[in-house]
């Protein structure tokens, strides 16, 4: 195990959401994310579709994770999605990158797969401004 899994593992078992969703860290390393979360029916909308907030949780958040990996502690700025297609499967897969960055801030871009009958299809993808936080936000930036 890499150091930056190690680190990613302890964040993401700080955040009570992602551990209510039931998220897991796949891979962690520099410049790179990849989260997954197993796909439950609470998670579905009313045509059966698993809800955009869902999969715009899990695209946020690991836009976040890789510009962690370049920037350290840091929050999202500003992110845009957009939907490829409706999410029905088992797991979906969020993969980000780091495309650029520089001492503040990280431009980051994430990938979102579905994984039905043994087969990923892209569903979603998102990109986002990361940046630099100071201090520990809940004592103030």
């Amino acid at each position: 195990m890499n150091g930056f899994f190690e680190m990613g593992q302890q964040v993401l078992v700080s955040q009570p959401f992602s551990r209510l969703l039931g998220t897991e860290l796949c891979e962690l390393s520099e410049g790179y994310a990849e989260l997954s979360l197993r796909i439950r029916e609470d998670f579905k909308q009313s045509y059966g579709f698993v809800h955009g907030g869902v999969v715009s949780y899990l695209a946020d958040n690991c836009l976040t994770f890789a510009g962690a990996t370049v920037l350290g502690n840091c929050v999202t700025s500003e992110f845009k999605i957009n939907y490829v297609m409706p999410t029905i499967g088992e797991t979906l897969v969020a993969k980000a990158t780091v495309l650029a960055f520089a001492l503040r801030q990280a431009v980051c871009e994430c990938k979102l797969y579905v994984v039905r009958g043994g087969e990923s299809m892209l569903v979603a993808v998102a990109q986002g401004t990361i940046v630099k936080i100071e201090t520990d936000v809940r004592g103030g930036v």
